[in-house]
């Protein structure tokens, strides 16, 4: 079996989940890190036992490299995404795909001219709960949509910003609790619901002394005239877990972490609620997840790259939660409603 090699840029917390998924699945092999700074990257040599890199040049001439997976702060995507598209490299990008728009378009135009498939990390696409409830909704179980709400009412403590140079800031994290935390139930929020007609926001710094929102709120109205609330924080003590809501003329499900917790259709028996154990909530230990659905992700990823087949998450699908977020942080601005398809104002 041909295995394909695998890279991370990035070596923060989260890049141990990315090897402890990639170390499970048997047509791949992480063969190199690189971090911007040469002390990371010496103590990531140490911990994973392989060739770590503190220049992404030197990094991206590795003899077997073929898939570059970018685990930075979020507003450093689209540099390391650039170079690894230019030198062919396939790419899979932990979330959001970037912080603006224009940056995401960058790449998205980058891979589609160097001819390399480009991959975003909304692992929880992957749960087998979410799926069950996608199915159902496109099988028209629920009947017509009427509402779909996101709620994200998490916590964290001081230290989670204090103890990071860009976690809360609007350079390094593009904004807050929407961009940051928010986002993967955005993510499902969308890929249930469909496109979104306009919004109406407002979002705060209540709590952290943060650049960013650490509390929001948004009223959305979807083009197949539904509407959702979204809710997002880090300020909410001590964390929920979050809610996907979803509401059709017929029924209607929740998810909380992940997990089915409420499921009814008129005319149906009820069905028994067995909950997904790959599921985990980060309501208020970012590193309460584990990493089963992250493997799933990569799995479903690598197979797409060897056999050109769809991407579930490529850059498209990704950059639509981005979009959301950017309109929901301008309607606060503005206090006023703003409409979709949204003009990036940076």
């Amino acid at each position: 079996m041909t295995k394909l090699k695998i890279g991370i840029v990035g070596t923060g917390a989260i890049t141990g989940k990315h090897a402890d998924a990639i170390a499970e699945i048997e047509n791949a092999e992480l063969v190199a890190l690189c971090s911007s700074s040469s002390e990371r990257a010496q103590a990531a040599k140490e911990k994973f036992g392989i060739d770590t890199y503190s220049d992404i040049s030197a990094f991206l001439t590795h003899p077997e490299l073929d898939i570059v997976c970018i685990c930075t702060a979020s507003g450093h995507h689209m540099e390391a995404g650039l170079l690894a598209a230019k030198a062919g490299k396939h790419l899979l990008i932990e979330k959001p795909i970037e912080i603006n728009l224009g940056r995401a378009d960058q790449l998205i135009e980058a891979c589609e001219k160097y001819g390399v498939r480009l991959g975003v990390i909304f692992q929880n696409r992957f749960s087998a709960d979410y799926l069950k409830l996608k199915a159902a909704v496109q099988e028209g179980r629920f009947g017509k949509l009427l509402m779909g709400n996101a709620h994200v009412n998490w916590y964290r403590a001081p230290e989670y910003y204090s103890g990071s140079p860009w976690k809360g800031t609007l350079e390094g994290d593009g904004g807050g609790a929407f961009m940051n935390q928010g986002i993967h139930t955005v993510d499902l929020l969308l890929d249930i619901m469909g496109d979104v007609k306009s919004v109406f926001a407002k979002v705060k710094t209540a709590l952290h002394p943060i650049e960013g929102e650490d509390l929001g709120t948004a009223l959305v109205t979807f083009e197949n005239k539904a509407l959702g609330n979204i809710t997002a924080s880090t300020a909410l003590y001590p964390g929920l877990p979050e809610r996907l809501e979803i509401f059709g003329k017929c029924g209607s499900a929740v998810l909380e972490a992940g997990k089915i917790v409420q499921w009814s259709i008129l005319g149906e028996e009820p069905e028994p609620i067995i909950a997904d154990s790959n599921t985990g909530s980060g309501a208020a230990d970012p590193m309460a997840i584990g990493h089963g659905l992250h493997r799933a992700q990569w799995e479903h990823y690598l197979k797409a790259v060897e056999n050109n087949e769809p991407l579930l998450v490529e850059g498209n699908m990704a950059r639509k939660s981005v979009e959301l977020i950017r309109a929901i942080y301008k309607s606060s601005e503005l206090e006023k409603e703003v409409e979709l398809p949204f003009v990036d104002y940076t």
